[in-house]
């Protein structure tokens, strides 16, 4: 399966057209705090990729958040980066 990488993004477009891709610990935890729908980790590796449903929403927000131009509630940010990180040692 061929990818490409985005300049300025450390995220990569999924080949199933509705999803969205992300290494980011944290661009994920905005994206999981503003109500995305995490639908699986993947394993590359020694890196896992967040994958979330609506690629539309999440592009946006993933621009919103490398421009810092994103607002999220605080303690919600907090619990999303709690929640994925379980997620990510459940893995190991």
């Amino acid at each position: 399966m061929k990818m490409t990488k985005m300049e300025n993004h450390p995220y990569q477009k999924s080949s199933q057209q509705q999803n969205y891709r992300v290494k980011d610990l944290y661009e994920a935890a905005v994206h999981y705090a503003k109500g995305q729908k995490l639908i699986q980790l993947e394993r590359e590796g020694h890196f896992y990729w967040f994958i979330f449903s609506n690629k539309t929403q999440c592009e946006e927000v993933a621009d919103a958040y490398w421009r810092g131009d994103c607002t999220v509630n605080a303690k919600a940010y907090a619990d999303a980066i709690r929640t994925l990180k379980d997620r990510l040692f459940a893995q190991r």
